[in-house]
């Protein structure tokens, strides 16, 4: 049984996110009417992957764009986790274009990257990360998502070098040396992260805000300093100085500080699932099961809330340690269901159905 701390690790099938959401495609600039293409999108923000097959089936018919459709259709069987079927959608949208390297064209390579890494299909990921940076030489999330293939791979001097070249890039994107730092930990290469992180506190020391500091040596497992310096960025207030400096105190088996932290937050601002999804898992820790319970629920109808699936999953887990296993079977159904590609959940549904 385990729990999920949203944030804190890099699965090898979950490395890729998805860079390419961030990369807006403007339906109108086509010309033609795309209404079932954009019926289609929405289906997808809802989780509605089969209706949005069908909408794009639909737009097939009615002659919309069809880099659009098949780039719809890629991303709908990327949420449906057929990832074989979903690299095909993309090859075939990439296959469309009419020579010009257009905004579309980026777009569709990062999730065919995503796609073939899914599938395992490494080399061919690499190969188009390859083939983004010919294009665009200075397209750090590139670097950076090729490292992590490049780490998959077995290529470590490569994944370091391109990791170097967007720390050199972008020193002062700390969000990003984070990131370097979590991927080479999942690969067993925590020293080789740090050092990503120490250096940005000695070259930027100067420029870094108590937050940025606080979370650095968080990473470093330099709790001391963290505690200071998290302490006065708790001052301003955000939602991500309160969670580092719970983390902190979790780190150091001060739970009962940890969860201190989190409610005082929470006193003011009821918004935030990551600080309730942290709470539950603090009062897991404590043993207080209803109370973990009573935080992931809370978290799920938060109004500020991007961690459903953290959250779902951890609902699950605090009923099984409850010892309520018909209610946390029906609900890991429902789980796996809208996330079947998490293996470990179906894992745990097995273990489930014999009690």
């Amino acid at each position: 049984m385990y729990v999920k701390e949203q944030g804190t690790f890099m699965s090898k099938k979950c490395i890729l996110p998805f860079m390419a959401a961030a990369i807006m495609i403007t339906l109108s600039a086509c010309g033609a009417s795309n209404d079932n293409i954009t019926a289609g999108m929405s289906a997808i923000k809802s989780l509605d992957y089969q209706s949005a097959l069908e909408n794009f089936e639909t737009a097939k018919k009615s002659g919309e764009n069809e880099r659009l459709i098949y780039r719809g259709m890629g991303i709908a069987y990327m949420g449906m986790t057929d990832y074989a079927q979903a690299s095909a959608c993309f090859e075939e949208a990439l296959r469309l274009s009419k020579g010009l390297v257009e905004a579309m064209d980026y777009d569709l390579n990062y999730y065919l990257a995503s796609a073939y890494t899914k599938e395992n299909r490494l080399s061919e990921a690499e190969a188009t990360y390859d083939a983004i940076l010919t294009m665009k030489p200075e397209e750090t999330d590139a670097f950076f998502l090729r490292g992590n293939v490049r780490l998959g791979l077995g290529k470590t001097e490569e994944a370091k070098a391109d990791f170097d070249k967007v720390a050199a890039m972008e020193p002062q994107n700390y969000d990003r040396l984070i990131q370097i730092f979590e991927v080479l930990n999942y690969y067993g290469q925590a020293e080789e992260g740090k050092k990503y992180l120490q250096d940005a506190l000695e070259q930027e020391n100067s420029k870094m805000t108590a937050y940025d500091k606080g979370r650095m040596y968080y990473y470093l497992e330099e709790y001391q300093q963290a505690y200071v310096a998290l302490e006065e960025a708790r001052d301003g207030g955000s939602a991500e100085a309160y969670l580092y400096l719970g983390r902190a105190y979790e780190a150091t088996g001060d739970y009962n500080y940890a969860s201190s932290v989190y409610n005082s937050y929470l006193a003011k601002d009821t918004s935030n699932a990551e600080i309730y999804n942290q709470l539950g898992l603090c009062e897991i820790a404590k043993g207080d099961y209803e109370k973990a319970l009573s935080a992931f629920q809370a978290g799920m109808n938060a109004a500020n809330n991007n961690i459903q699936q953290t959250l779902a999953y951890n609902e699950i887990v605090a009923y099984e340690y409850l010892g309520d296993f018909q209610k946390a079977n029906v609900l890991m159904e429902t789980y796996l269901q809208n996330y079947p590609d998490d293996t470990k959940a179906q894992r745990e549904h097995d273990f489930l159905s014999t009690r």
